[in-house]
């Protein structure tokens, strides 16, 4: 049940700031839980229904992309929609061995990699925003840098907390046993 609740959080998450009258810039400061959503699924959902956050997630950038922004869709969709299945399968890996090291260490690795892939698909899909050289792959790069520490916040941040839920519930859920038989036996 927490993987699909937290890729419907990532989803609302995304979509927050134009819910209401709120003014402010899509995914405020890159903070979003859209990574820690996919190595938590990955990680805790069910194999067999792995499509389920992909889907969700690219249903998501079709409508955003296409009603809010009011962006042309492009080819550089796709490589985002690449990347949610391969944060997939890294949360996959964290299965059977999911310790803070490592989870953390996934969470950079989703970090470090959406950077480099989504800059180098705009700069490739979009031509006339950054020349077809290296400096202005360059430049790609220095425009993404801005939000690359929002990034790595928010996927240290929700990483930690998703990751870190069950541990807590299910430690919760023990004192609480512990502490109504505590108040049994007193009775």
């Amino acid at each position: 049940m927490l993987p699909y609740l937290f890729v419907l959080l990532a989803i609302a998450v995304r979509f927050l700031p134009f819910m209401g009258s709120l003014n402010i810039l899509p995914h405020a400061w890159h903070f979003t839980p859209v990574a820690a959503s996919l190595l938590f699924f990955g990680a805790r959902g069910s194999r067999r229904q792995m499509w389920a956050p992909l889907l969700l997630l690219a249903a998501t950038d079709v409508v955003l992309t296409k009603f809010i922004y009011s962006y042309t869709f492009s080819w550089d969709h796709l490589v985002t929609w690449a990347w949610y299945g391969a944060i997939l399968w890294l949360g996959a890996s964290l299965r059977e061995k999911s310790g803070p090291v490592r989870v953390v260490g996934a969470a950079l690795a989703s970090s470090a990699s959406f950077f480099l892939i989504s800059n180098f698909a705009v700069w490739a899909a979009w031509p006339e925003m950054y020349p077809r050289t290296l400096n202005g792959l360059m430049m790609s790069y220095a425009a993404g840098v801005p939000f690359f520490r929002g990034t790595v916040e928010s996927d240290l941040f929700f990483s930690v907390a998703m990751f870190g839920m069950p541990v807590f519930l299910l430690a919760l859920s023990r004192w609480m046993h512990q502490t109504a038989g505590d108040h049994i036996a007193a009775a």
